[in-house]
């Protein structure tokens, strides 16, 4: 298994989804892991032999019976929603504020007192313990699966390691649900995926849509421009039938339209007939409302032929892309009357400080800018080059070159992303022009042109430096 991913089990979601079980969550209990029936018929006996634990059961079965939803799929969400969320026995403490919980979750949030008492008169403790053993069983079963489907997507997307640092991605195998159950969540930086194995199996594709969210997302939100370029794509799908969440974030739209192209061309194998499913996959998608599935399905047979890696191409898709020429895309589609649920619980995306930073310095707001860059440094939060990058043109800005030179050269020497070096390089060799050290100029424009996979921006004006000094226009300070 990558690093960045674990396939591990978790005591607090035993505990809750036990309290489930007990309380009358019974769906397909008849197909479910032996394990699961197992562990139902302790808990019951446990109850019957202690009236401590007859009591906690009593009271915590109230509450459940009370926050019902209309079908068993919906209860285990929430629970599931919830203990997420929630910190290792004994005593469960939330870990999240009350205030950035998701609704489903807040909903239940009142069981949280009861499991305490719960787990220590049941002693599900010693009940976790006694079936351990079959839990590791299920993730020995699973594990060189769902690292095999975790390699060939990072094959694909040549992606580097080095992006993940600081986050995680989080597979749970929780037997006591109902077979064939996935849910899957985002919390800030944190991915996780619970999943029930049925009759031997797991949903790997959703396996892989999650996984996709958890390498994908970071992309679209570090372009905070160019994500508000899409924005009039917007009411173009008030009426598709996907989630409503897509409906008011480009960000998210966004994203979701390619990893729909992407697990389009991941359909394994050749010939028309594959061609036909993957065309039919890309129709469903831009029925659905995910309307720049078709778009980015387009760009990816000459990115699977190409050397970069999906971080490098993915800019110059958003550059390239006709937003104009996207919305007449758009009022073509015809929706369809209903979509496939969302695998992952999103939540808008909360810009990070880097991004607010970006936001600042576009929006003219230097002090903001630079504060929130210095931030970041201080307290070692986000890519420590993208902040330097910031606080270089944030300098630029003001006129201070002296400062701008410092930043830019701190940029290239800790920054490992194209964009950011490429540009970093052209600044450097503006100023130096500016300066009349043509050599020193020339130098940094070269390097720019080899700094990676350049937006076509980038290599223009690299391209241009080398050809004459920079000049800046006659309305520049």
């Amino acid at each position: 298994m990558t690093p960045k991913a674990t396939v591990d089990t978790s005591e607090t979601l035993f505990t809750v989804l036990a309290a489930m079980n007990t309380c009358g969550y019974d769906q397909e209990v008849s197909q479910s892991e032996p394990v699961r029936r197992e562990i139902r018929s302790e808990l019951a006996r446990a109850t019957e032999a202690s009236p401590d634990a007859e009591a906690a059961t009593r009271q915590i079965c109230q509450f459940y019976a009370d926050h019902r939803q209309g079908d068993q799929s919906h209860d285990l969400a929430q629970y599931v929603s919830l203990a997420l969320t929630l910190g290792p026995p004994p005593d469960f403490k939330p870990e999240m504020k009350e205030a950035d919980l998701p609704p489903d979750a807040g909903y239940v949030l009142g069981i949280v007192p009861l499991l305490p008492s719960f787990y220590k008169a049941a002693d599900l403790h010693s009940l976790w313990q006694r079936h351990q053993g079959q839990y590791e069983g299920l993730i020995t079963q699973f594990h060189e699966p769902i690292a095999k489907l975790l390699m060939s997507t990072d094959l694909y997307l040549r992606l580097p390691i080095a992006g993940y640092m600081g986050r995680k991605f989080n597979i749970y195998l929780a037997p006591l649900g109902a077979p064939g159950q996935v849910n899957a969540r985002n919390y800030g930086s944190e991915y996780y995926i619970v999943l029930t194995p049925a009759h031997g199996s797991l949903q790997y594709n959703q396996i892989r849509h999650t996984y996709l969210h958890y390498v994908l997302d970071p992309l679209a939100m570090k372009r905070p421009t160019a994500m508000s370029h899409l924005e009039p794509l917007l009411p173009l799908v008030q009426t598709a039938p996907m989630d409503e969440i897509f409906k008011r974030d480009a960000t998210l739209l966004c994203t979701e339209s390619l990893i729909e192209a992407i697990e389009a061309r991941m359909i394994p194998g050749k010939g028309k007939e594959v061609e036909a499913q993957r065309d039919q996959a890309v129709d469903a998608a831009m029925q659905q409302g995910y309307i720049l599935t078709q778009y980015f399905y387009e760009q990816l047979p000459k990115f699977e032929k190409g050397p970069v890696g999906l971080q490098d191409a993915f800019p110059n898709w958003l550059y390239d892309m006709d937003v104009d020429h996207q919305k007449k895309v758009a009022r073509n589609v015809v929706f369809a009357k209903s979509a496939h649920p969302e695998v992952v619980r999103l939540a808008p995306p909360k810009p990070s400080p880097l991004d607010e930073a970006e936001k600042d310095l576009a929006g003219g707001n230097l002090a903001g800018a630079q504060q929130l860059a210095e931030q970041s440094l201080t307290q070692q939060q986000g890519d420590p080059g993208r902040a330097y990058f910031i606080l270089a043109r944030t300098a630029t800005m003001k006129g201070d070159m002296a400062q701008a030179n410092k930043y830019f050269t701190r940029t290239v020497e800790v920054s490992k992303e194209p964009r950011v070096l490429a540009w970093s390089h052209i600044y450097l060799g503006r100023i130096f022009d500016l300066q009349d050290n043509r050599q020193a100029a020339l130098d940094h424009y070269r390097a720019a042109l080899t700094s990676g996979d350049l937006d076509p921006q980038a290599r223009d004006a690299a391209e241009k430096g080398l050809k004459q000094p920079y000049a800046p226009p006659a309305h520049a300070q």
